[in-house]
């Protein structure tokens, strides 16, 4: 039975604190692989300042697959990238179990910071039964208040199986909106990300201030 671990998102841009946490998922879990996927269009999560602040999907893609290269467990896919409209996760589930059958094990890793939101995604309650969803822990969240606030949209079962998919896995506390804004403050971003994201960064001129 192949078990395969997907996490999407922004990656705007991938750094420590997306794969740090993800790599210990994917071992507690016994994942085959784990699959990175650049969202193309967030139908939510980013408000105007970040959607300004996205890079291409081209260059979010290349970024991923840098960060990654050369890992025996990561892939990257850029199957949002080639959908046209919103990135719904549901509509990726289902591509990857068309792929895949329905034998393989499919995992869908989200940060905990998504987990009180799931209730509104597209089709959440059809994602939650199609996938099993697991949360990686962030500092400063509790389970259970994420939870509360989804107990409006989703039945006692599904909220009990999304509390059993959560994962005790490294705090890292970096976010993308932090490198972007050291980028765009001329300061370093070493020890935050892969060197080989932070030249790429550089090297295209990514979250520098407009004229700088």
């Amino acid at each position: 039975m192949q078990r395969i671990g997907l996490f999407g998102g922004s990656f705007n841009p991938i750094h420590f604190g997306h794969l740090i946490p993800a790599q210990a998922a994917a071992e507690q879990l016994g994942l085959e692989k784990l699959v990175l996927v650049p969202s193309a269009n967030p139908p939510h999560k980013l408000d105007e300042a970040q959607h300004r602040n996205l890079a291409s999907a081209d260059h979010r893609l290349e970024m991923a697959r840098r960060a990654v290269s050369g890992h025996p467990l990561f892939e990257v896919s850029d199957v949002e990238l080639r959908r046209s409209g919103p990135s719904y996760t549901i509509d990726t589930i289902v591509a990857f179990r068309e792929q895949h059958g329905l034998e393989a094990v499919l995992h869908w890793l989200i940060g905990c910071d998504s987990l009180g939101d799931i209730g509104l995604w597209h089709r959440a309650p059809e994602l939650i039964d199609a996938c099993s969803v697991v949360t990686m822990a962030r500092p400063g969240w509790t389970v259970d208040a994420s939870l509360s606030r989804l107990r409006d949209r989703l039945d006692e079962g599904r909220i009990e199986r999304l509390r059993a998919g959560v994962l005790a896995t490294p705090e890292i506390e970096i976010s993308a909106t932090q490198i972007r804004r050291r980028v765009a403050e001329g300061k370093s971003i070493r020890y935050l990300l892969p060197s080989i994201v932070a030249r790429y960064i550089a090297d295209n001129r990514l979250y520098v201030r407009s004229g700088g």
